[in-house]
């Protein structure tokens, strides 16, 4: 917790106590007899007075008692504490009267009663400076872990999104390749669709957040390298609705569900594949549908090659509480429904 947030938490329990001292003041309800020589006024100024060094005296050697392994060492350190400043509370109390608070001699006289008044105020404002503490520890603590969580989740995220991009780009390489193989004049546009995509990767995939716009033409890219493989020029249908501007994304999001279509998808069907893509206002919509390849096992458990699992963790670090998966699959066709709230 900032310094500043500690001092103003300081300054708002020093506020609420003199606040209550002065309320009798506030509603008119102080005797004559409190008021003669402003003996209300100096009660408060000495009490005030040592309640604060009781307050941080309790409030900076607590911590340390909880840290003593010896539990009747700290009970007895604590008790030994407690003796000692209700004696100073009497004994200071005692000395201000006589000598600033000009009270008459015979008030004067040592009562018990004072002793346990201020043991009494010892207890009070111990509890207070213990609950404070507790307080701003507990805050300190909460912080501690947040932060060691954002470490965390940031280096799972690194994790993941290292494993789909050197396996993404692998299977790119391949397609080339086999362009070049074959000698295809389409391996000229393969290469420069493959460099439009590496600086995609390389460079705006590093980031937490992407335009809309760059993911939606990071698809395309893909896309259009993996038509270059299949006869059917229509193979794919892609729609774009709604609004992308002003639309971010994490970087490639979307991309594991789409390679998993071509990779499980039959290449019988003309459209074999249907991409959606749809903004409404808060929440971006992605739908994925391939007919499924009769020979293939369960594309469920093979999702791009990272695991479905994977693919939801990543969903789970990056929008809690915010998207939801939909998975379905019949005899003819896999389906994926994405909607995440941004």
């Amino acid at each position: 917790m900032k310094k500043k947030t500690v001092i103003i938490i300081h300054l708002l329990y020093w506020f609420y106590f003199i606040n209550q001292s002065l309320y009798p003041i506030y509603i008119g309800q102080l005797d004559k007899a409190n008021m003669i020589d402003n003996q209300y006024l100096k009660n408060l100024l000495i009490t005030t007075f040592l309640n604060l060094i009781t307050f941080y005296a309790i409030y900076f050697s607590f911590p340390r008692l909880l840290k003593l392994k010896n539990k009747v060492l700290a009970a007895g350190t604590g008790l030994v504490m407690l003796a000692m400043l209700t004696t100073f509370r009497v004994i200071t109390d005692y000395l201000f009267w006589k000598y600033f608070g000009n009270l008459p001699q015979q008030e004067l006289i040592f009562k018990w009663v004072w002793v346990w008044g201020d043991v009494r105020l010892v207890i009070i404002t111990g509890t207070y400076a213990v609950l404070i503490s507790f307080m701003i520890s507990w805050f300190e603590t909460q912080k501690l872990k947040d932060e060691l969580i954002n470490q965390q989740q940031a280096g799972e995220l690194a994790l993941l999104r290292s494993q789909v991009n050197p396996h993404f780009l692998f299977n790119t390489l391949n397609n080339i390749y086999s362009l070049v193989y074959r000698k295809s004049e389409d391996a000229p546009a393969a290469v420069m669709k493959l460099s439009s995509i590496m600086r995609y990767v390389l460079y705006d995939a590093t980031s937490d957040k992407v335009p809309l716009e760059k993911e939606i033409e990071y698809l395309k890219s893909f896309i259009e390298l993996q038509k270059l493989r299949i006869k059917h020029p229509d193979f794919v249908s892609l729609s774009i609705e709604g609004n992308t501007d002003n639309r971010t994304i994490a970087p490639m999001l979307l991309i594991p569900f789409v390679e998993n279509a071509f990779k499980h998808g039959s290449k019988n069907h003309e459209p074999g594949i249907y991409i959606r893509l749809k903004t409404e206002q808060d929440w971006l919509r992605f739908e994925v549908i391939n007919y499924i390849r009769k020979t293939t096992a369960a594309p469920v458990q093979q999702a791009s090659g990272i695991g479905l699992a994977n693919i939801r963790r990543r969903l789970d670090l990056l929008y809690p509480d915010k998207y939801q998966l939909i998975i379905k699959q019949d005899e003819e066709k896999y389906r994926i429904n994405l909607e995440i709230e941004n």
